[in-house]
């Protein structure tokens, strides 16, 4: 091991007129594994960050796990199911529940005096989480929301207002549709905007007091609760166990209660999101291709530049493993430097795109008005192992190359 490392160390340190002819062979493979990896590096962090976004908005709008009445399944007009203080109690007691939130829907109408627009009003209590339109918040304020009385403020998109030529504090007219027309007269208290046009056509934030009475319901039936839960990986686990305990159970106003997952809500999304692991990994097996085909004819052409010294090595008494291990240990030196040029190359851009957000894309095609990039040095440190790990064992079948090298006639050959 100590005279395969001490030679392998020299040939790579050698930078005399012998190595003019493998010199760019070893820099063709070195570029090879640096463009290699740093593709690979760009495109699981924008894949990965990419997801963590489009998810996020999914989860944002609709929160981990819904509980409502089988009944509405899949509708915005929805029927009750009683969601009283001992059901709160009993959900948020559950370890792996980190929030729970009701929520009550109303699909209408907005008109103003030369458009209109279909949406659905969603109302919302005290306990909601705003956090997330927080976050995507262009004008105003996130409003106090009541269960207990009706503020006639809301929370529109951008996008909508934009549409209906809205503007902060303007006055809209709201119509339901139930047994008759009824109106509503309600003030644009704050405009978000997440890029999400599924969503953001759709939804009106307001006071669950007020919703709930355009419903005609009782006051502890809503359209549902939400749960957010403290580990996403665990969802389907936990989705199921909180169903067990919960589907099919009748309330006291005869509801019964359903319980899905958003991914199960929103099963589309979530599928194309999926496919896009399909992509990284063609890129990632494409890439190494790449990366590993460009060592080997890199190794192939250093082992036949040095077959004069493979031959005088082998009558000194060195084994056929030895000398291999002496080209294997010089590949790993090459490979190690073209995975730094990769990893700074990867990396910086992750860091700029993250930080300055350089490239753009189009919002209503791709949700999201930039190149989203996540940066985990975990998911980067496991690149290199495998870039590493697989471009060695791509070069063992070639160093095999070595055992056909005969020292009398090797010593002749130039």
């Amino acid at each position: 091991m100590r005279l395969s490392l001490f030679l392998a160390r020299r040939i790579y340190r050698d930078t005399d007129g012998g190595q003019q002819v493998s010199r760019p062979a070893v820099l063709i493979a070195m570029i090879g594994i640096a463009i290699g990896l740093a593709v690979m590096i760009i495109a699981v962090a924008v894949v990965i960050g990419f997801k963590s976004e489009v998810r996020n908005k999914v989860i944002g709008f609709g929160s981990h796990i819904q509980i409502s009445n089988f009944d509405a399944v899949r509708s915005y007009e929805t029927h009750p199911v009683v969601v009283n203080d001992s059901m709160i109690a009993a959900l948020s007691a559950n370890p792996q529940v980190k929030h729970v939130q009701r929520y009550a829907t109303k699909p209408g109408m907005i008109k103003t005096d030369d458009a209109f627009q279909g949406m659905v009003l969603k109302g919302v209590g005290p306990e909601y989480d705003m956090d997330f339109f927080r976050e995507h918040l262009v004008e105003g304020e996130v409003p106090a929301f009541s269960d207990t009385v009706s503020t006639n403020q809301v929370l529109i998109s951008k996008e909508m207002a934009d549409k209906l030529k809205l503007k902060l504090g303007d006055k809209i007219y709201t119509y339901y549709i139930q047994d008759d027309i009824r109106a509503r007269r309600l003030t644009v208290k704050g405009i978000y905007q997440t890029n999400f046009s599924e969503y953001d056509n759709l939804f009106l934030l307001t006071d669950l007091y007020m919703v709930n009475r355009l419903n005609n319901w009782q006051p502890e039936q809503f359209s549902g609760v939400e749960l957010q839960v403290r580990d996403y990986d665990r969802l389907e686990e936990i989705t199921y166990a909180i169903a067990a305990d919960t589907d099919n159970k009748k309330d006291a106003l005869g509801g019964t209660y359903y319980v899905q997952s958003i991914e199960q809500l929103s099963p589309q999304i979530f599928a194309w999101l999926d496919l896009l692991d399909l992509n990284v990994w063609v890129i990632l097996i494409l890439m190494i291709g790449v990366a590993g085909f460009t060592m080997i004819s890199g190794l192939l052409i250093i082992i036949i530049e040095r077959t004069q010294m493979i031959g005088i090595l082998k009558a000194l008494g060195a084994n056929n493993r030895t000398i291999r291990k002496v080209f294997l240990w010089f590949s790993v030196f090459l490979i190690g430097k073209g995975m730094l040029w990769g990893n700074a190359i990867g990396i910086t851009f992750c860091v700029l795109q993250s930080q300055f957000g350089i490239f753009k894309l189009d919002p209503e095609t791709y949700y999201v008005d930039t190149v989203p990039v996540s940066v985990n040095i975990w998911i980067f440190l496991l690149l290199n192992a495998g870039t590493l790990l697989a471009s060695v064992l791509m070069l063992v079948g070639p160093s095999f190359l070595i055992t056909k090298i005969d020292p009398a006639s090797s010593m002749r050959y130039e």
